[in-house]
Parts: structure tokens; sequence; C-alpha cells
């Protein structure tokens, strides 16, 4: 490890917005391709961190949702095509080889509290992407394309209409249409089974929950779809009516885990709500819940797959922030030694709810957080934890809370980073830290990628608005 030195850093001369890079690169035959905030994307020589070509989307003047958080969380791509989303809630295809438009289709209109900002998805020859916006009046939805005309395809809402199934988990119809669940992390797909597992966000308003009563499906939950089809196979809501912005927007990860004396085909997540979960991916029966966090919200989920809430009148109560026990960043999961390694986040808040005022376009969270006062420290730590039990094997503390990804590799590494800029690569087996390299920068959202080359192993790490490529020898 000692051998893994700087190769280059590719500077993007682009605003951070506080976040920077929350993308993770794809890297195809010797190039690197990198979306970046406010619609910028490059292509980049991986040998060297030269620039091919650069690309910048006119981003409506007027965003609503995409002006909250002007981020892009990356490229998919197939063949000579390479797809994102916009601000301005579009989807766009681009040569691979010029960056040139090939085609950009509407996802929604903006004007209404609509935004894109995940990495789309492709499975065969469609390109999913959902729909970002929770915290403005919305009802969320992924939808596919057609990769070669940009077609609509088909569209899955996350919030049932009238009559449909799920609809009686809301008070009115009124209530539901605007009830949130935005689809803002890209999905898993299983080719086994043709099914594309997305998580939803929020319900709306965020904090204010008097008059949405129920569970509000199906926010905060993960559902399996059909990938040629968008029909629901089944569905599990984590946080049911939940008033915290515990969005389950995470990346699932599929293995196969041993429970019970016999190996399962799982979907596995590490919750915002503080839970980590495993759950049979062909028909979502909870196999395991058990608390990764330390949060005192809830320790155990009962027979019915509910939270059971240790004090449900309480308001004063230390529970986890808005941004949860983990959020977006990207876990992983090691086959060999059959560990799920996460970033969770320990800290401290309590919430209050006001009656927001509904308006087309605005945001509307109906509240906030406040910091528990007597609480003299937050952390954050990177977890193993083993799925066949839930328990925790060994943990890298933080100074603070981090929001940056994981990334596991064969030879018994992981690498991960922290908000305070450090990347970091640790004993995959102990969590002993075996290297680390100071970025500069807050690592937010992204995790490393690793790749070979002319016979080397490269690690690339997005920090800020920097890239940074590693190399052993």
């Amino acid at each position: 490890m000692a051998q893994l030195k700087a190769q280059w850093a590719f500077q993007a001369d682009t605003i951070a917005t506080g976040r920077g890079f929350e993308s993770t690169p794809l890297v195809i035959d010797g190039v690197i391709y990198l979306t970046g905030a406010n619609g910028n994307a490059w292509a980049i020589d991986a040998r060297t961190g030269r620039q091919f070509w650069r690309f910048r989307y006119p981003n409506a003047p007027d965003l609503t949702a995409g002006a909250t958080y002007p981020v892009n969380r990356g490229f998919a791509a197939l063949g000579n095509q390479l797809f994102m989303v916009t601000l301005d809630a579009h989807v766009l295809s681009l040569d691979m080889r010029t960056g040139a438009v090939l085609w950009n289709e509407v996802l929604e209109d903006y004007k209404n509290g609509y935004a894109a900002t995940p990495a789309p998805l492709v499975v065969k020859d469609k390109v999913i992407v959902g729909s970002s916006g929770g915290e403005n009046p919305t009802r969320g939805f992924i939808q596919a394309f057609d990769a070669k005309t940009g077609k609509k395809l088909w569209r899955f809402y996350t919030i049932p209409g009238p009559g449909e199934k799920g609809s009686e988990t809301w008070p009115s119809s009124e209530a539901a249409i605007r009830g949130g669940a935005a689809a803002w992390v890209t999905g898993s797909y299983d080719p086994e089974l043709n099914l594309v597992y997305y998580g939803t966000g929020n319900p709306n308003p965020d904090y204010y929950g008097e008059e949405r009563a129920g569970d509000n499906l199906y926010t905060c939950s993960i559902v399996a779809l059909d990938a040629d089809t968008g029909q629901l196979k089944w569905h599990y809501q984590f946080t049911p009516h939940d008033t915290h912005d515990w969005d389950s927007n995470h990346v699932y990860v599929l293995g196969d885990v041993p429970i019970g004396g016999q190996t399962r085909k799982a979907v596995m997540v590490a919750n915002r709500n503080g839970f980590f979960y495993v759950l049979d991916r062909a028909t979502g029966k909870l196999l395991l819940a058990k608390p990764f966090t330390d949060t005192k919200w809830a320790r155990e989920i009962g027979p019915d797959g509910r939270p059971i809430v240790l004090n449900p009148d309480g308001v004063k109560d230390c529970l986890p922030d808005f941004w949860g026990g983990t959020n977006f960043m990207p876990p992983s999961y090691d086959p060999v030694s059959k560990l799920f390694f996460v970033t969770a986040r320990e800290t401290c808040v309590t919430y209050f709810a006001v009656k927001p005022e509904i308006k087309i376009g605005q945001v509307s969270v109906g509240g906030g957080v406040r910091r528990v006062a007597d609480r003299i420290f937050d952390y954050g730590a990177l977890r193993a934890i083993d799925p066949s039990t839930g328990e925790r094997k060994w943990e890298l503390r933080y100074t603070t809370p981090s929001l940056a990804g994981v990334m596991s590799t064969a030879s018994g590494l992981v690498f991960a980073g922290d908000n305070e800029g450090n990347f970091t690569a640790v004993d995959a087996r102990t969590g002993k830290p075996l290297w680390h390299y100071p970025t500069g920068t807050s690592i937010w959202g992204a995790a490393a990628t690793t790749f070979m080359l002319d016979g080397k192993q490269y690690v690339l790490i997005p920090s800020g608005t920097t890239l940074v490529a590693f190399a052993l020898g």
C-alpha cells in the first residue's frame, strides 16, 4: 500500500456548490466519463487526466427543485452512447466520442417542482431514470426510455393514483398527488429475475404529517419493478408515515447471503432510519433487520415489518438528523469475506413541524431540526456488518459525520473517505488503516473507482471539484 501514489489530478473549473463531484466515474477503453454540477460533463484521458471533450448543458434560468441541489450523479453508457439527466428534468443521450447530443427528451416539467439528478440505469435497450424534487409538492415516478430514440416506454408512479393499491394509505387524492416519493438515486438490476430495485424518498411535506395521515405508500420504500413493463412486483416500506426526511434513496446491493443455514438471493441496504435490512430479492420477504447505528429512535423491527418506535409521542428525543444513519453514498459488499461496508453517521437532533403553504414549484418541507444542546459531539464511522446476523464486526471512526462512499476490492481492501477530505484504505478483515491521502476537500456522495490500464491498477476518487488518480508503483 505504501506504493500507491498520486498520478494526476483533473480540476474542473466549476463552482463546487458546497459539495462538488457526487458522481462515480465510468471508465471505458482508457477514457473516463464524468459528470459534475450544473450540467457539466467531461471525457478525460485515464492515463494523464487530459480533457478530450467537455459538455455544458444550458439549464433553464428559472429552475425550481434543480436550484436547491445543483448536482449530477453520473453517466450511464450503452454502445457509443452516454446518458445523463439535467436539473430542468431532461434526459440526454450524448455521443461518447464527441460529446454531441444525440437526443434530448423531457422527463417532466421543471416548473412544477421537478428535477433530475441520478445516474440513469441502462437495462437491455432501456434507459431508466427516477425523478428528483421530493421537497416540492410533486408526484414521484420512475421512467423508462428507448436507448436509441429516447421514446418513452413506461412510467411507474411512486405515489399511487385514486383507487390503485396503496392509495388507501393517504387521506385524500389531493394529499397523495403531491406526496413526494422522488426516486433520486440510481437503481439496481437483477438480470435473472429481470427486476429493477429503486428506493423512494420522503413524503411531502417532509416534517408536517398532520394532513397526510397513514403510511403514505410508496414513500421511504424499496420498489421492485419488472424491467420490461414497469409493473410493481413487490415493495417494502422502511419508515411508514415518515416525518424526519428519512428517504430510502440508497444504493441497493444484490448478493448471495447465508441466513438460517441456507444461501439466499438477497437485496441489502443500510437505511437512513438507522437499520440494516436484508430482503429476499424475488419476493421482498424480510430476512433480517438490525440497527447498524446507536439510534434510540427504534431498536427492533416488529413481526409486521414496521419499526417499533420507542417513544412515539416524544418530540424531544435524540433522533438521527435528516441526513440519517447513512445516505445516498454507495456502500459495498465483499462476497468472499461476506461483509457489508457502509459509512454510518451518529447524530442527535429534535424535529419540529410547521404547517407549510403549498405552492406548485416551491419547496414545502413543513418544519426542520434543532441540534441537541448537550450533545458534545457527533461522529461518523466506516462500519463492517455481517449481513447474515446484522452484527458489527469493526469500525473506523471519523471525527465528524461523513457522506463519502465505500469501495471494496478482491484483494481484501476497503477504500473510503471522510468529511475532512481523507481518502483511506483499510484492511477489510480488521478495519486497520493501511494508507491515506489528504485530498484537501470533503469527499461527498461518491465512492472510489478502480480499473486496470496498461497492466497498472488505478484508483480514482472525486473530491470537491477535483478527480484524483492513484496507481501502484
